[in-house]
């Protein structure tokens, strides 16, 4: 399976490995990903090898090395999440008896099945797991599976020491998009409202750790504690699943939640839940806003800066929408 995204994406790949090791439980599974994802199958029991691309270090010759790598390996199936050209081309060279993948790849021609890439409406939405598991269904067949990580004992460990075994929420604040993400001043609304009693626990990676700090200095509440750039994924896992609630934007913690199946609400702001990208928990909640916004949504993926410089679609929720938990 290929999948060398963002961190969200290869959890919402994860369904495939879930299905094929349901059905196949002898077959060899491995997963390819990008360089400072691979953490997040560490101890996976269905997936034998984890190959890793950096892609910030020389880019290409590291595409080379792994497509030798895949071309060894003679798999019978190489299965690709992706539509950009780079793992259209690790497909068509692996030398497998089967190549899968979606028709918007460059490559998909050569492929042995391509499969399209539909989005839903909003009545009807399509979600991400769906179309991943679509790949497969002529190995399988049309059930749903949902996405599975696999903490250590040693992560929940870290998480029972953190807690100490009070009630606690995590908020995840930040977003690799700026528009996908709510803003900080709104994060603090919500924080405001919440149980005195409440642990809050700030995730996010090294990047985060100056923005949720702000946040925690700037909050009206004793207990809000920064763990940004402190967790592995599978800790922050770990934590998430304990939680009374997860705050989260449309971003890769909710993903995580989701694959814990831990209580979650996402925040939309620029991008809407019918791209296929929603929360997938048994208990979850979606605040967005309220407005029929003709902007929203400006794009798939969010931007760097609201296109129109208002950012109405986040400023006009209100944290009172949030459940508290």
């Amino acid at each position: 399976m290929i999948q060398t995204a963002f961190i969200g994406d290869v959890v919402l790949a994860t369904p495939l490995v879930e299905k094929l090791h349901r059905l196949f439980p002898d077959a060899q599974l491995d997963f390819v990903l990008r360089k400072g994802n691979e953490k997040l199958l560490v101890g996976h029991p269905h997936v034998r090898q984890v190959l890793v691309w950096d892609k910030k270090k020389n880019k290409y010759q590291g595409l080379w090395r792994l497509m030798r790598q895949i071309r060894a390996e003679r798999y019978d199936v190489v299965i690709n999440c992706q539509r950009f050209a780079a793992s259209g081309l690790l497909t068509i060279c692996a030398g497998a008896k089967q190549t899968v993948g979606f028709a918007k790849n460059p490559f998909s021609r050569l492929f042995s099945r391509r499969l399209p890439h539909q989005f839903g409406i909003a009545g009807q939405p399509i979600h991400e797991v769906e179309r991943n598991l679509r790949l497969i269904e002529h190995l399988t067949d049309a059930s749903f599976e949902p996405p599975k990580l696999y903490p250590a004992a040693a992560d929940f460990a870290k998480a029972k020491q953190l807690t100490n075994g009070s009630p606690y929420v995590c908020l995840a604040p930040t977003s690799v998009w700026f528009t996908k993400q709510f803003p900080a001043h709104k994060w603090l609304e919500l924080i405001g409202r919440l149980p005195l009693d409440y642990q809050i626990f700030l995730l996010g990676g090294w990047e985060d750790v100056a923005a949720c700090e702000t946040i925690r200095e700037q909050a009206a509440h004793s207990a809000v504690i920064n763990l940004a750039g402190q967790l592995s994924f599978l800790e922050s896992a770990a934590l998430m699943q304990g939680a009374r609630m997860n705050y989260v934007n449309d971003s890769a913690p909710m993903h995580i939640a989701s694959a814990m199946n831990a209580p979650v609400t996402a925040v939309f702001c620029s991008t809407v839940p019918a791209f296929g990208f929603t929360p997938l928990s048994t208990q979850h909640w979606i605040v967005q806003t309220a407005l029929p916004l003709a902007c929203r949504p400006c794009g798939l993926h969010g931007y760097q800066a609201c296109p129109l410089g208002h950012f109405a679609c986040a400023e006009t929720i209100d944290a009172a929408d949030f459940p508290l938990g």
